[in-house]
């Protein structure tokens, strides 16, 4: 009786394998073989007319990912939806923010219906299957933390928490008492952070997302601050003559950027700063502005990596 002849492959387990001598490797960010993030502008016009459509603010090029990125966690995005128009969306994500630039309109999710209008913010955790519908012409900026699940190479499959609502009366309401009140001059930064209750450790709008909704009074400077999370910001509105400064030192004794870049502000447009970097927002116009960074910042705290500095004694 012949016997079975059994083959077999060889493989080569072992030729992806690469070592390094520690300080050669230890730092590829320092190096440059980790790719930077730009301080990237958007403008308006990307979104303020025409068809109905979601435009990708997408850096991916910029930061070597074969998916579409803003920031290595992050991907923004502008939402045009024209009256009567509808957008789907289905996103493999833990959390999506929706913030109203214009209009009204609902969205129905998972057989719910949730209305929303301008200056409304609202989250969606993983699993929502949604349409988003505009009663007139309507725009949203829209975050999602997709880059960050391409790049674990995993799908989100527990919601870990309930869609929400953030509506524009009450954000307004508490960012007018953080305005009014006698020390705010003294703050870093005049403004408010968005939580869901389900977040108590990071006190955060979702378990990785970060929203703060913040003002610049007329004639303010607010000094420089730095933290680890990208900022993806928009700016809800703001007249010329607004800006924001942007380097990696701080002079110790002015406490002003060292030889920074500026990045104007107008009304409707995002931008994205940097992580590490310095970051100061001025306000040389004759009327308030209104700022909405966007972070990471729910992941970093987290992971207690956030890091976030600030030049002036003060660190509400």
């Amino acid at each position: 009786m012949q016997k079975d002849v059994i083959e077999t492959v060889s493989e080569n387990w072992t030729q992806d394998a690469l070592f390094y001598e520690y300080t050669t490797a230890a730092d590829p960010i320092g190096s440059g073989i980790t790719s930077p993030i730009p301080p990237k502008e958007f403008a308006p016009v990307l979104y303020n007319s025409g068809e109905t459509r979601i435009i990708s603010l997408d850096l991916s090029n910029e930061l070597r990912t074969n998916y579409q990125a803003t920031s290595p966690s992050l991907l923004a995005h502008f939402i045009r939806i024209n009256a009567g128009d509808s957008i789907h969306t289905q996103p493999n994500a833990t959390s999506e923010l929706y913030y109203i630039i214009s209009g009204v309109g609902t969205t129905e999710v998972n057989g719910q219906t949730i209305n929303w209008k301008k200056g409304d913010f609202l989250t969606l955790p993983s699993g929502s299957v949604s349409t988003h519908i505009a009663a007139e012409d309507s725009t949203i900026y829209y975050i999602l933390d997709t880059p960050l699940l391409n790049y674990l190479g995993v799908k989100a499959t527990e919601a870990r928490f309930k869609p929400t609502l953030y509506t524009a009366e009450r954000a307004k309401a508490k960012l007018d008492e953080v305005a009014n009140a006698p020390d705010a001059h003294l703050k870093n930064r005049i403004s408010i952070l968005l939580n869901n209750q389900n977040f108590e450790q990071t006190l955060t709008i979702t378990h990785v997302l970060w929203a703060m909704l913040g003002i610049v009074p007329a004639g303010a400077s607010q000094a420089p601050h730095s933290h680890k999370s990208v900022a993806l910001d928009f700016v809800a509105y703001a007249a010329p003559g607004t800006y924001t400064l942007v380097g990696d030192k701080v002079d110790p004794l002015t406490k002003q950027i060292i030889d920074p870049i500026r990045i104007d502000w107008v009304t409707g447009k995002a931008f994205v700063t940097p992580p590490g970097l310095w970051h100061s927002h001025h306000n040389e116009s004759g009327e308030p502005a209104f700022i909405i960074p966007i972070q990471d910042a729910g992941l970093q705290t987290y992971l207690r990596t956030l890091d976030i500095q600030f030049t002036h004694y003060d660190q509400e």
